[in-house]
Parts: structure tokens; sequence; C-alpha cells
């Protein structure tokens, strides 16, 4: 087989489902739910409302996140009606659910300019046109002009006080030395009335969301049957892991956020491409809009020719694309290239390369450092006498162009004062001049 020719696609949902219940539990977004057969004829006989909640317990969202915001793409798609809801209140009160401690809650003014940052960021991946345009909400505007004594007597008296206990995030604290607040054992209550509330305003009939956060997506259907005699939905995604069972997205405090001031296009196209064989077919199902034959193909890309990473490159194409554009992908991509010798380095745009550099081992320094210097500052060689050795034996190039000469100095040739240190064929790193 040949190498496959990647291109980013523009979302839509695969054809060959007749409907989109079939083709979210393909892609394997289904890990747990309310009845499945209703849930499939909903679905299927025509536009209903749905929503997914996101807290500002940081100022971006992460992959995690994408993972709802795909799903809800994929509904929006199929003709339903999203609701992103930003958790102005939720945000201030925090999620028991994963942590085996108690979270640290930030201060308002905080949490309300989180609560914008997110909301521009979930407005990014729906549309806002048609009859099935999305709408943003938050739950500050219905929580806030509640006293005590009417969220005690209106929503809590449905809440029994031994089911609340029983839901695995609160068990989890329950049994573990921190223990768990009264302020993290109600934010199931409060998460059950945003979706009472949702449902009374919008008739929306359908929550998705982790399934870690199960139980709080259950105390919305379970508050709604009560109060109002009828039957809601809820599907929790799976948590996406890696095959090794490591979780997915974060490592050493390193997470993938969707702000490109936090987690640059490079980076985040980068974190694509290293994605292992044995996970790639996995992300192209719940992260792209590619459809079942062309993932299909990548399967047997894979199979046949895994030296060619096609499907690595499908999925940081596609995965890139859809979060940052067009424009910062293809600049990504070209930065990626031209820093393993298949392009340009002086023709990139300084900001990418820049991030680029950022990734690898780097350092600073003045413009005419010794080039003998630079590579044991940026960590290329552990001293300066292996690092002419290494120069001597034609194993070392600055920007590009090999260094033959151990009194060569850096200095900051490419785009932004930047240049790339290269020792053998791999091994990169970046230095930033100072002028």
């Amino acid at each position: 087989m040949s190498e496959t020719v990647v291109s980013a696609t523009a979302p839509a949902n695969d054809p060959t489902f007749e409907n989109v219940w079939d083709e979210i539990v393909w892609r394997g977004l289904v890990h747990v739910s309310t009845d499945q057969e209703t849930l499939r004829a909903l679905l299927a006989d025509g536009p209903i409302t749905y929503y997914c909640g996101f807290d500002p317990t940081a100022p971006s969202l992460h992959l995690g996140n994408l993972v709802q915001l795909l799903l809800m793409r994929r509904l929006q798609l199929a003709g339903h009606k999203p609701l992103g809801l930003v958790g102005g209140s939720t945000g201030l009160v925090g999620d028991p659910g994963g942590r085996d401690a108690e979270r640290v809650l930030n201060p308002v003014e905080t949490v309300e300019e989180w609560v914008g940052y997110l909301r521009a960021q979930v407005e990014r991946f729906l549309s806002f046109e048609g009859d099935n345009a999305a709408r943003i909400v938050n739950n500050l505007d219905w929580t806030a002009p509640l006293s005590a004594i009417d969220f005690l007597r209106g929503i809590g008296k449905h809440f029994r006080v031994g089911t609340m206990i029983k839901k695995d995030a609160v068990a989890a604290r329950l049994n573990s030395e921190a223990g768990i607040s009264y302020t993290e054992f109600s934010y199931q209550i409060l998460q059950g009335l945003d979706y009472l509330e949702l449902h009374r305003r919008y008739g929306c009939v359908l929550q998705t969301g982790g399934s870690d956060q199960w139980g709080n997506l259950t105390s919305g259907t379970d508050l709604i049957h009560r109060v109002e005699g009828v039957s809601v939905h809820a599907i929790g995604t799976p948590l996406i892991t890696n095959s090794d069972g490591t979780k997915f997205g974060k490592s050493a405090g390193n997470a993938i956020w969707l702000d490109p001031e936090m987690c640059s296009p490079y980076r985040m196209y980068q974190f694509w491409l290293n994605t292992d064989d044995a996970d790639v077919i996995t992300r192209l199902k719940v992260f792209t809009f590619l459809t079942r034959a062309e993932i299909e193909r990548y399967e047997q890309l894979v199979a046949d020719e895994p030296f060619r990473r096609a499907a690595q490159k499908c999925l940081a194409l596609e995965v890139t694309t859809f979060v940052h554009g067009a424009d910062a992908t293809a600049a990504a991509v070209a930065a990626s290239e031209a820093l393993f010798g298949q392009g340009d380095l002086a023709s990139l745009d300084a900001a990418t390369l820049r991030q680029a550099l950022e990734e690898l081992p780097n350092a600073s320094m003045t413009s005419g450092t010794p080039v003998v210097q630079a590579l044991v500052e940026t960590g290329l060689a552990a001293s300066l006498s292996e690092a002419r050795r290494s120069i001597a034996q034609g194993g070392v190039s600055l920007d590009g162009a090999r260094v033959d000469d151990e009194t060569a100095v850096v200095t900051g040739s490419l785009p932004g004062a930047v240049s790339v240190l290269r020792r053998g064929k791999k091994t990169l790193a970046g230095v930033f001049v100072q002028r």
C-alpha cells in the first residue's frame, strides 16, 4: 500500500448510519446511558434539546472536554438542539468526582473571568445558525436568585441522603482520609437542578457527560421524574485512557488545553502525531469526523505499513484543524517537517517556530555564544569535550547547516532570533538568542 494523503475535512456525520445513535455507539462514545432503545428512537424521531455542562475550574477546556464538544457537534449535525451550559454557580462549589481531596475554591472574580473564557471556547465548536441553533446558558442565572430556604424546600427535599452517599464519587471520598464537605456533597443537587431548569425552560430531555459524572447525571434524571413525572435521558461517555491504562491527555501536569496560549497548535499537533499504534484507530473514531470506511482504511494501513504513521498524521491534522483552524495547523505541520529535515526552517513564521522550540530542550543565550557551549547548555552534550568530538565527527548542525568548525557561534539567524541545534539525526534543541 502507498501512503494515504491526509486532509482535514469539514465536520459531518457519516451518511452510512441512518441514526446518529448507531454512529456514536460505533465510535465508542456510549459507556453508560439510560434506556438505549428509547434513546435510539428519540434521536431518530425528531429534533430534541440536549445539554452538556462545563465548569470553570481552569481558564481553558482540555481534551477531556473536547470529547463532549465533539459529541454535542455530532448530535447537532443530526438536527438536534444543543445547550452549552457554563457553570457559573457549580464552578464556585466544585465537583468531588475524580478527586481524593477537597477542591481549593477559586475566588468569585476568577470564576467569573473563567466563565467568559469557557463560554467563548464552547461557542467555537457549535453552530448558532438555523432551526437547531445552539444556545449558551449559565446556571448562575437561576441559582443566584434562590435563597437557602428556597433551595432546601424546593429542591433539597427531593433528594435522599441514602441515595446520595451511594454515588461512586461521593462514596470514594467518604472512604478517603480527606472525607467530603457538605459543599461538594451538595454538588449533585445543583447539577440536578440544572437539568430540571433546562427541562422546564427549553424542553431539554438529554444530558451528556463523562461516565465519571454518572452519579451527577442521574441526579437530574431522578429529580425531573419526581418533580415533573416524566422520563428524561443521560449518556455517559467513556473515560479515554491509553492502551497501557495510563490517563489520556495529561502527563506531569502537562495537560493538552484547547486555548492556544496554554497549549500551542504545534504542541497539540505533536501530541496526536505521537499516538501509539494501539490507540490511533480508537482516537480517529472519537476525535474526528472521518467516515467508517475511511477509518477502516487507516486501520489497514496501521496493520500493513505502521512505519508510515499515516493514521497518526491524519489524526493530528484533523483534530488540530478542528480546534485551531487550518492556518495554525498548516504552520504547525510546516514547523514539524522543517525541524526534522523536510522543509526550510527560514521560511517558518517566528511565532510558530518559537512554539515548536519551546517543546524541545532549549536555552537562552547571547548572540556569539560558541556552538560547543550551546550544545552543553541545551543538554545535547554532557561536556565541552564531548561537544567538540561531535562537531569533529560531522554530527552537529546549526539552522540546517552542518557545523565543521568548533569555533562556530550561534547567531539566532532564524525568524524571531532563534536557532536550531541538531546532534545526530533526531536529537534537537532550541536556542533563544538575546541580542
